[in-house]
């Protein structure tokens, strides 16, 4: 072994990566050597550098992944595999992709656990027939050994051939059952028909008694010319009910009216004997005369599958066979009882252990499938894996590795080996049940990229708060967070039901509870700000607005404005504390005021949410060592959004602080402004005084010369020239200088590829990329090994592959240059598009007002004497009906998807790319759910 390379790194340099080739070579020391030294050396740095780490959470940014590659003993490859199961962090990668299914190496077993599911859904399913339902426990029990593969596969045949022959013997008793009942029913249905008369040999009864051999003998006997009585046959059976009128049918015109038919009901259903359904039928008796008729009656009713019983002719064997028959029934009765007892109790055996069963052979199942996965070595009688694993979790990998050694007391350690890679790791973000519906809603938009910033944490606050802008009222958002926090207390009961029910809308309304808790929280803040409960505004702190109207007044003008100056208190009372004040309720102007508020309201949060968005993709470019795009791409983003969007914004909040009712006259129109500052168009007001309030108090707005398109501040037009022309230049140094800087380091990654000639006798294994060789490929592997003097060296030759000509110039510039007008472009629309939170919460509060004033109030108005008292418990239902289906699930939905869409387009598409792929870790708590149902 040379000198300074532990045993470890040299066992791990035997294995080339190409399929399941290993050197030959000899030790010079002892396998044992490695085994004692494997513990301390390999892991020990390992275990120190994890300890230096910090753990952090991994919900703002994806975990750190680690590509490692498993040196698994064969007998200890299960006990382990069973383990990592169980621990649920390791991804497995499939290094037989190309192989197929059937001529992997573990296809066997795979096909017994196949066999033994089969033979479980078969129990599954007698269990179902019997009421018997599969015992919901949270028992998770270990994975058996190899070994009890047998005996369970003993245990099931032994259930299934029981089941199949208890199953069998019923269905036959039952068979026979269902034939003496028939024949039963037939016989007591023919005493009925023949009414005692002693068909035969015997004598016809007393003169004047009518019975249906008469009938039969005059509907079918014309005229009988010899004086003797002519002798008429019947055959009797049983036939579905369904097919007596086809049946009927049939008998005529097969045999042209000379059969004479009798059918009555069975009172009691039959029972199938294979599937259990009931069965309606009926007994039929059918007269005929001669032989002829007689086969053509014959195969009419073998036709319509009618069952023929034998009747005898006279009362008397009837009669005797009648008791014959009640006496095997009976018999049958007890025999059939017995028969389902037995089968009840080894169904009732079956029924406490299937629940283990069905986890213990999923379980089995999913560890060959994971053994497939893996390279077999068949000289070195080892197993080689590769698995993408969380490094803050190496140590919890590492245990499970040792304790799956140590459950089959084998010699030889399982090694693990920390690999680098320039493969793209899967991104792992680590949720609970209040984060995961958030980060679901982020994984529907794209996966994000390895360690890329996840938008989720931001969404926690953003997403119900922007849904409450547009659903504000509290009382609505009272009702939304009484039904989530019904569903968040009673959440262990209804999780069992959730599961086990088909309703996908009750899934996604619990799966969602916390989601809907928070828009509910949420709506009731925003219900105070627009102070609306169900349309109405609640006076909790005084208005300060103090009318000073008489009645004369209004009985002069039908409306009546308030001027500021007069009828608002500003100096000792203020503003409302809380929102909107009480008193818009009942103006008629309200609609204009809370338009403006809640239109300057939705571009500040837009642009606000964007602004973050930018932010966050600086964050992204810090973290990947991406630090000229820093200067190149994010600054010119963000001075690009502050220098227009952030100018609009720092208007609105100028107006807002700058002007009251002394100067509304003067009172600038911000669109119009906004607009011009495009069109370099600027009007100049006659006088300075127009710049301040204050200053207008004394004069009049034709002294000023101001009105809503003068500008309103000292050097407005030189600022806006100024932030016009920054905004420009910002284009282009998005546009040209990353195109430049990508094709700046592509070429020295090429000039490095070309220069490198090496012999590296460090390279373990296949795909293993060491630092300081990142971007270089190799290509073939080559092993030699030489045994001078007792030493054994491991030389690995790398040759280089060509140069990679993929890289194409113009496609990056043509990238960058689609990137650069959508970013551009997209400031504007996706400013724009905020404006749907104004749009929402108008369409909202116009809905709720039309259900209070054309519903509930018409029934508070009513004037009917007591009968209006009962109609307005009605009129109530109605308003509570209608305000749930259209106001809460209606306008919620659609809120809920306006929300969704400005995360995923108008946020997220900032900084976020969403071009990753989940981990997807081998989790035996995937096979907890104890059903075998592929339905």
């Amino acid at each position: 072994m040379e000198k300074g390379r532990s045993p470890f790194l040299t066992f791990g340099a035997l294995y080339t990566g190409k399929g399941n080739k290993y050197c030959d070579f000899r030790f010079r020391s002892s396998f044992n050597h490695l085994t004692r030294k494997k513990k301390s050396q390999t892991f020990g740095l390992h275990r120190k550098e994890s300890r230096q780490k910090v753990k952090m959470t991994s919900f703002f940014r994806s975990e750190e992944m680690t590509l490692c590659q498993l040196f698994l003993q064969a007998e200890a490859a299960y006990a382990s595999i069973s383990e990592l199961g169980e621990l649920g962090i390791v991804q497995f990668k499939d290094l037989n992709p190309d192989v197929n299914a059937f001529q992997k190496k573990f296809v066997s077993e795979i096909m017994r656990c196949e066999e033994m599911e089969r033979k479980l859904r078969y129990i599954e399913k007698e269990l179902k027939k019997d009421d018997l339902r599969v015992p919901d426990t949270d028992s998770n029990p270990k994975a058996p050994a190899p070994k009890e593969m047998i005996d369970l596969e003993a245990t099931f045949e032994k259930m299934e051939s029981e089941l199949r022959e208890v199953n069998k013997n019923a269905e036959a008793l039952k068979r026979n059952y269902q034939e003496l009942t028939e024949l039963r029913e037939v016989l007591m249905k023919t005493q009925t028909f023949f009414r005692e008369y002693a068909f035969g040999d015997e004598e016809q009864p007393g003169h004047g008694h009518h019975n249906i051999v008469d009938d039969a003998q005059r509907a079918l006997v014309v005229e009988e010319r010899s004086g003797v009585t002519v002798q008429l046959g019947f055959i009797a059976g049983v036939i579905p009910r369904e097919k007596i009128p086809a049946f009927e049918r049939m008998l005529w015109f097969a045999c042209r009216g000379n059969v004479f038919l009798k059918h009555d009901e069975i009172r009691t259903p039959l029972e199938d004997p294979h599937t259990g359904d009931e069965i309606q039928k009926n007994v039929f008796i059918v007269f005929f005369q001669g032989e002829q008729l007689k086969s053509r009656t014959r195969k009419i009713c073998e036709g319509f599958r009618a069952t023929l019983y034998p009747c005898p002719e006279s009362a008397q064997e009837r009669q005797e066979m009648l008791n014959g028959v009640s006496t095997r029934l009976d018999d049958l009765s007890i025999v059939l009882r017995q028969t389902k007892d037995h089968r009840h109790r080894i169904l009732v055996n079956a029924q406490k252990e299937i629940h283990n069963w069905i986890i213990k052979v999923k379980k089995i199942k999913a560890i060959y499938h994971t053994l497939n996965m893996c390279n077999f070595d068949f000289s070195r009688n080892n197993l080689i894996a590769e698995c993408w694993v969380p490094v803050r979790v190496l140590q919890e990998v590492q245990a499970a590795l040792i304790h799956g050694q140590k459950l089959v007391k084998s010699s030889v350690p399982n090694i693990l080996h920390r690999m680098e890679t320039e493969e793209t790791p899967p991104t792992f973000n680590v949720t609970n049940r209040f984060t995961k519906v958030f980060q679901s809603i982020v994984n529907a938009y794209g996966v994000a990229d390895y360690r890329e910033v996840n938008p989720a944490p931001y969404s926690i606050i953003s997403f119900p708060f922007l849904f409450a802008v547009m659903f504000g009222d509290f009382g609505h958002g009272f009702i939304m967070l009484c039904f989530a926090l019904w569903m968040v207390v009673s959440e262990k009961s209804l999780m069992a039901s959730v599961k086990k029910s088909n309703n996908e809308i009750a899934k996604s309304f619990f799966g969602g509870r916390y989601i809907i808790m928070l828009m509910g929280l949420f709506s009731l803040y925003t219900g105070l700000i627009y102070n609306d409960f169900f349309s109405k505004s609640v006076n909790l702190f005084g208005s300060s607005w103090h009318p000073n109207y008489t009645q004369a007044d209004l009985d002069k003008a039908p409306a009546w404005q308030l001027g500021p100056e007069e009828s608002f208190n500003n100096a000792t009372e203020g503003p409302y504390p809380l929102g909107m004040d009480p008193i818009w309720q009942a103006s008629i102007n309200k609609n204009t005021m809370t338009n403006s508020f809640k239109m300057k309201l939705s571009v500040i949060l837009g642009v606000s949410q964007m602004f973050l968005g930018v932010m966050l993709s600086c964050i992204n470019h810090l973290h990947f060592g991406r630090y000229s795009y820093v200067l190149v791409q994010f600054v010119p983003e963000i001075m690009f959004l502050i220098c227009i969007f952030g100018y609009l914004l720092a208007l609105i909040f100028y107006k807002w602080v700058t002007y009251d009712a002394s100067c509304a006259s003067c009172t600038p129109a911000l669109i119009i402004h906004f607009i011009n500052m495009f069109l370099m168009k600027y009007k100049e007001p006659k006088s300075k005084d127009a710049y301040q309030c204050h200053s207008m108090l004394n004069s009049t707005q034709k002294l000023l010369g101001c009105d809503s398109q003068t500008i309103f501040f000292e050097n407005q037009q030189m600022i806006q020239t100024i932030i016009i022309l920054v905004a420009l230049l910002c284009v282009p140094v998005m546009l040209l200088i990353k195109p430049f800087i990508i094709r700046h380091k592509h070429n020295v990654k090429m000039r490095r590829k070309l220069g490198l000639g090496a012999t590296s006798h460090e390279r373990l294994v296949h795909n293993e990329v060491l630092p300081g060789q990142e971007g270089i490929s190799t290509g073939e592997v080559s092993v030699s090994i030489n045994n001078h003097e007792g030493e054994t060296a491991v030389h690995v030759e790398i040759d280089t592959e060509p140069v990679d000509d993929s890289f194409n110039f113009s496609d990056v510039f043509v990238g960058q240059t689609i990137h650069t007008i959508e970013y551009c472009l997209g400031c504007v629309s996706h400013t724009a598009s905020y404006l749907r939170l104004w749009a929402l919460s108008l369409a909202h509060a116009q809905l709720s007002e039309v259900l209070w004033s054309m519903l509930f109030r018409i029934g508070l108005t009513m004037q009917i004497p007591y009968v209006g008292s009962v109609l307005i418990f009605v009129v109530f239902a109605v308003f509570a009906c209608l305000t749930v289906a259209i106001l809460l699930v209606m306008e919620g939905l659609s809120a809920f998807l306006h929300t969704l869409r400005l995360h995923w387009v108008e946020f997220q598409s900032k900084f976020y790319h969403g071009d990753g792929y989940l981990f997807e870790p081998f989790n035996f708590k995937e096979q907890m759910e104890a059903t075998l149902d592929t339905n």
